[in-house]
């Protein structure tokens, strides 16, 4: 029998991937996850990752099918289910905006900024698949789509990879049950420091947040910490004390800065000052890039052209949609925008969302590989791109609502464009690790799209109906959204901060420090960067210390599994909350309001404990190159 040619691959018998069962159970998780977050974006400010949950609800459904090796179909599952979670947060966070400022907006419009803005994210983040998927694998982690990774290939494999993968989803779906559910003890604990007058210092004690400082190391958990340090005990002080005096608040602030307290001061100050950071950093970080990014494109157009390298066929794994389609369709969307008038941007405005939507794409795109998607400061880019369009615009003529409809609308697309560039990003990443077809994953990301925002469309409508925007529901990042294109628009705008924030990560560059990663910790609340240095050191002391050499890449020991499984947890039982809060059911036993917060951290003590003790007397470890990638 002859021996198959390198040019048939092909023709060999393939695992299911995008199968007509695969299409519609993710497109039925995207439509149920995109509701539930746009509801709850609304509410508290917030989306939940639907990635993990979305694995383990098709591996449930198509075990209970019997379908055999169904790896890659579930990865397909949770590729097409995770985009409902990204393009809702796209439209939450900025189309209520449109309402608080009294503009017109119909349903139609909104679906077609969802379409318009989730489509250009997809494609545009294509093009940078090989650069930052594979070719950093090493140094971009991906923690959740990393522990997405494990999860889905821990449930085909079984044995002990399963059970310490599923050990990690349990401890974090009781811990995230005791803590956010029935409220035994506090999830959050802050403290201000008594002879540091304004200084304060936190912790959001969450499983999922003390997974990812496991996850990314020691290294990028202390840049990130290093930027919370700077932002809550040098400038919320700093603030603090010399304005504490003041007769009259400061704007943007509506209250003085003497009845503030720390996280008061973060909110109107800081988030500011950390979004000019987190723009500096991203233009660093997208030109340190750019020849990579050119020699990547130009290898995909040969691989397009001629889906030959070395003679043979490229492997499945490694095929991305035709770069002509891409950018094809790139150029076709840009052009709908300039010339359709519901969408009241104009060319100066197309072009705008051309060059900032591929500068907050790559952006984003790497940030999650750092921080993962629920840390990504996806309104913080926005508000940067948000701060220079509407100036540009206003600058060149536009003014009063007009303006303001144009501002927002391009920072609507450009929001949901970022979200989905994200969340596009962590799926490849799995998909990379699992050797699902990136091509494929691709298509499933784009089919997603159309339902996905009808379905975030009509949920903003009828929840502001119901409720109302700016009164029965807070939408907060919609209102700081509001607040910037009024004050751009108005010429009141803070851009002093935001001066601050870009020179803060010059200087940190100047001292040879990403300034990337540094500014997003200072834009986050420390409650975040906290939980993630003390993984970040757990890793070090049982992981980093004995390895050799530079720790540049992640080493898939049975703590990381672990931690991948506290993620995973953690996830699906925020999920699960989520639908009691937006059901306005009360899980929480009355009477441990007066717990003290020095309890909330025997708890998190403990988790950290089952965390490390995984670690502890391993021998040997299963490493990325055997288990996590190609």
């Amino acid at each position: 029998m002859p021996e198959k040619t390198p040019q048939s691959p092909d023709k060999a018998q393939t695992p299911r991937e995008l199968s007509f069962l695969a299409i519609c159970l993710g497109i039925a998780i995207a439509v149920v996850f995109g509701a539930a977050n746009a509801a709850l974006a609304l509410r508290v400010g917030m989306t939940v990752s639907a990635s993990i949950p979305a694995a383990v609800i098709s591996m449930a459904v198509l075990r209970a099918l019997r379908r055999p090796n169904a790896l890659l179909e579930n990865n397909m599952v949770q590729t097409i289910g995770s985009s409902g979670e990204g393009l809702a947060a796209g439209v939450v966070f900025t189309i209520p905006a449109f309402i608080l400022l009294d503009l017109d907006l119909s349903l139609f419009q909104t679906f077609l900024f969802a379409m318009l803005g989730g489509f250009l994210g997809i494609l545009m983040m294509i093009p940078l698949r090989r650069l930052l998927i594979v070719e950093e694998h090493k140094t971009l982690p991906y923690p959740e789509g990393t522990a997405c990774a494990e999860v889905l290939k821990a449930g085909e494999q079984g044995g002990l990879r399963a059970r310490t993968v599923f050990q990690g989803v349990g401890l974090g779906v009781v811990y995230k049950f005791l803590a956010d559910g029935l409220k035994l003890f506090r999830s959050t604990i802050e403290s201000g420091l008594p002879v540091y007058r304004g200084a304060a210092i936190g912790m959001d004690a969450l499983p999922s947040l003390l997974g990812v400082g496991y996850i990314i190391g020691i290294r990028i958990a202390a840049v990130i910490f290093a930027g919370g340090v700077l932002g809550w005990l040098v400038f919320i002080p700093a603030i603090r004390e010399f304005g504490a005096h003041l007769s009259q608040p400061l704007y943007p602030a509506t209250k003085l800065i003497s009845e503030m307290g720390a996280g008061d001061i973060w909110s109107n100050y800081i988030r500011y000052i950390g979004a000019g950071g987190v723009a500096v950093g991203g233009l660093v970080s997208l030109l340190r890039s750019m020849p990579t990014i050119s020699r990547s494109i130009r290898a995909m157009f040969l691989r397009s052209s001629s889906r030959v390298r070395g003679g043979g066929a490229v492997p499945l794994h490694e095929r991305d949609m035709d770069l002509r389609i891409v950018a094809g369709g790139v150029v076709a969307l840009i052009v709908i925008m300039a010339v359709l008038p519901t969408i009241p941007v104009g060319i100066l405005g197309a072009v705008l969302i051309a060059v900032f939507g591929f500068f907050f794409v790559a952006v984003a795109s790497r940030i999650v590989g750092i921080v993962g998607g629920s840390s990504c400061p996806i309104s913080g880019m926005t508000i940067a791109a948000l701060l220079v369009c509407a100036a540009i615009l206003k600058g060149t003529g536009y003014s009063g609502e007009t303006g303001m409809a144009a501002a927002l609308s391009i920072g609507a697309i450009l929001c949901i464009a970022i979200s989905m560039a994200a969340d596009t990003s962590q799926d490849l990443k799995t998909g990379f690790l699992v050797k699902a077809t990136p091509w494929r994953q691709q298509v499933g990301e784009l089919i997603a799209i159309l339902p996905s925002a009808v379905v975030a469309g009509l949920v903003v409508m009828m929840l502001h109906k119901a409720y109302g925007i700016g009164k029965g529901l807070e939408a907060p990042q919609a209102t700081i959204m509001s607040l910037v294109v009024r004050g751009v628009m108005e010429a009141n705008l803070p851009w002093n901060l935001v001066l601050i924030g870009m020179a803060t990560a010059l200087a940190v560059e100047l001292l040879g420090v990403r300034s990337l990663p540094f500014s997003i910790g200072l834009y986050l609340k420390i409650h975040l960067s906290t939980p993630i240095i003390v993984g970040g050191i757990l890793h070090w002391l049982l992981v980093g210390r004995r390895s050799r050499g530079p720790a540049t890449g992640i080493e898939t020991t049975p703590g990381v599994l672990f931690a991948s499984g506290l993620i995973a947890g953690d996830a699906t039982m925020l999920v699960i909350l989520a639908g009691f809060e937006y059901t306005k059911v009360s899980l929480a036993l009355e009477g441990l309001e007066r717990v003290p917060q020095a309890i909330t951290l025997l708890p998190f003590l403990v988790l950290a404990f089952f965390l490390a003790r995984t670690d502890w007397r391993r021998e040997g470890s299963l490493t990325a190159s055997s288990d996590s990638g190609p």
